[in-house]
């Protein structure tokens, strides 16, 4: 059997696994003890979650993609791209979303088949971190902001038309486009529009667009801990404030801001709306590492999120399934307010 053959055969017990939420189907192509033993555990969660929505799995299908192989010592690293389509049935009514995962595969020869070693996940649901690149530089992405006190209470809002002229007679109490908003997170959930960087850990970036696109107004201030504003690349550096990019200071944003963009936090999820916004605390102690935004609301009236990193369409809001979720997980639902 080839490398390439066992590739393909490992996709599908992957989606097969996810229809009997079972590892079973792995077991003859996948030795990585850990990775088994996590995929162990995602599945039983998976199995509660969808028992509690109701929702039967009718089928995975999953487009594979080889972005990089080479050899070395006598093995195969691969690095692949799964785009997934999750088909399923909530109480008679379809269910579809979608997922792109980033993995790498270690192959080794075993008695002229390829079985795989380990698999290392390549995107990870986790904060931007903030560092300096050089001294007297702007952060770019490493350290948690909080600790060190990089974000404060932002000032009233206001815009600098001489970097943002397009929004110079924009109406400034435009109520939010929650439709805007989502119809912008589906149209730019698998990729990065080129109009923006697209980071590492692009969560908060990602969604702060589609708030963006939904009509909330920058808050420009041109300072990094306060406002909320995209301005890009200038000089060969990117300039944005850390509301906008990182997990943990957009939420606190959305709740502090005084005018403009602002949020409320509800307590259950299903109070939000399109257009609404999720933060994760994986942990239940490290602040707030994730950020998703409500694009839909299956047949339980509960929401769907849209979000990247793990780039996702359509995902059930509790991400029980994902490899970053723990039993301390806590939640922070944010309705933006119309401004």
């Amino acid at each position: 059997m080839s490398w390439k053959t066992t590739l393909y055969n490992y996709v599908h017990s992957r989606n097969q696994t996810d229809i009997d939420y079972s590892i079973e189907p792995m077991l003859p192509f996948v030795g990585d003890a850990s990775f088994l033993e996590t995929q162990a555990k995602r599945l039983e969660r998976l199995k509660q979650s969808d028992w509690m929505r109701g929702l039967t799995p009718v089928k995975h299908e999953t487009r594979l993609s080889v972005s990089s192989v080479s050899e070395q010592r006598g093995r195969i690293i691969a690095d692949i791209k799964l785009m997934r389509t999750i088909v399923g049935d909530i109480r008679h009514t379809p269910h579809e979303e979608q997922r792109i995962e980033k993995e790498r595969l270690t192959l080794t020869a075993d008695e002229g088949d390829y079985r795989i070693e380990s698999v290392e996940l390549l995107d990870h649901e986790d904060t931007l971190r903030l560092r300096h690149l050089e001294a007297g530089g702007l952060m770019e992405a490493d350290d948690t902001f909080t600790a060190v006190d990089l974000m404060r209470a932002p000032s009233v809002p206001y815009l600098n038309y001489n970097v943002l002229p397009q929004f110079q007679y924009a109406a400034p109490r435009a109520p939010y486009n929650r439709v805007a908003a989502a119809r912008y997170a589906d149209r730019w959930w698998d990729k990065g529009n080129p109009a923006y960087l697209t980071f590492e850990v692009d969560c908060s970036n990602y969604v702060s667009q589609c708030l963006f696109a939904g009509g909330a107004p920058m808050n420009y201030t041109g300072k990094r801990n306060a406002g909320w504003w995209y301005k890009g690349r200038v000089g060969g550096q990117e300039l944005w404030s850390y509301s906008w990019a990182v997990a943990d200071s957009l939420q606190f944003y959305l709740l502090t801001s005084r005018s403009g963009l602002r949020a409320r936090e509800v307590e259950r999820a299903e109070e939000l709306e399109l257009g609404d916004v999720i933060s994760y605390d994986w942990d239940g102690t490290s602040g707030f590492k994730h950020s998703t935004i409500v694009t839909a609301k299956d047949a339980n009236g509960m929401p769907l999120v849209n979000a990247h990193t793990v780039s996702s369409k359509h995902r059930y809001w509790s991400y029980t399934d994902s490899p970053a979720y723990t039993d301390r997980t806590r939640y922070r639902f944010l309705h933006i307010v119309d401004m």
